[in-house]
This record gives structure tokens, sequence and C-alpha cells, in this order.
């Protein structure tokens, strides 16, 4: 399936968190912007540094008025472990059929591991206001997202929530 480019409509979906509990998209965009990131796997190199740089900048994220969230295929005890390890303020959620990278149009290689590293900003009314991919600058994945969060709550085209 062809990735959601900017102006287009994110595809709904629902997963589970790392404690199994169903998440649904829609739900969270109802109350806030939505920083979704697809990442490879749990507690490897460059997802680690990738997730650490989304935990050092969440205050920033949460008082622009966003919510980050991660979604790899790795289960619900290896998330719960990842975000204990790591102290990742943030969901983690488990896609593991696949369906949803998907859905979004992440790439895999054999063997199951991403060949695309993606991070999409979506607005409150579901409008994908920002797409980044690289598999090599993980820290520009919160570089190129908070500019755009804040200039969406800013400009009064998506309110902060409660």
């Amino acid at each position: 399936m062809p990735r959601p480019h900017v102006g287009q409509r994110a595809p709904d979906f629902t997963l589970p968190d790392a404690r199994g509990v169903p998440v649904r998209l829609g739900a969270l965009l109802e109350r806030k912007v939505v920083v979704l990131y697809f990442y490879p796997k749990d507690e490897t190199a460059g997802c680690t540094v990738e997730a650490c740089a989304f935990r050092d900048a969440y205050e920033d994220f949460s008082a622009a008025g966003a919510e980050v969230v991660g979604v790899s295929r790795d289960d619900g005890a290896s998330h719960a472990s990842f975000a204990a390890h790591h102290q990742l303020p943030f969901t983690l959620l488990s896609d593991l059929d696949g369906a949803v990278h998907e859905l979004y149009g992440v790439q895999s290689r054999l063997g199951g591991l991403l060949r695309d590293r993606v991070t999409f900003v979506i607005d409150r009314s579901g409008i994908v206001r920002k797409e980044f991919s690289s598999m090599i600058d993980m820290r520009g994945h919160v570089k190129s997202a908070l500019p755009v969060v804040r200039d969406l709550v800013g400009a009064g085209t998506t309110p902060a929530g409660p």
C-alpha cells in the first residue's frame, strides 16, 4: 500500500499497547496531535537512540499539544521491557502481523526488519502534516516533527486539548 503523504488522511487503526489495551488512532486524535513513528525493533542501537530522542523531547511535544506513539512488530512484553529500561513516557504499540505497517506503506525486508524508519505528524482532523523517513538520522525524526507540531498549535489550526 502507498504511504500517506502530506495533505492526505492518515489511515485509522487500533493496536494493543504494552499492556494489551487497544489504542485507536482516531481516539488519540480527538485529544491531541499525534506524532506516529514506526521503528524496526526494541533494544536495537538505532531504535534506542530514536526512542530516547523522543523521550528527551517528550515534555516539549506534550507542551506543544502532541502525543508521541511508537509502533513496531515487537510484542507487548518486549515493549514493556524496552519502555521500562529506557524510561520511555510514551505509548508503544504492537503490530505483530504488520498490517498497520502495510497500511502506512512502511516497508520490511527479508527477516521482518524494517527498511523504512518513518515518522508522521498527524493533526487533530486526521491529516498528515509531516512525513520524515530516515534509517540513519534517528534524532532527525524528533527535529523534523517538533517544529511542525508547534506550528500547528501556534497557528490555532489544532487546539492543544486538555
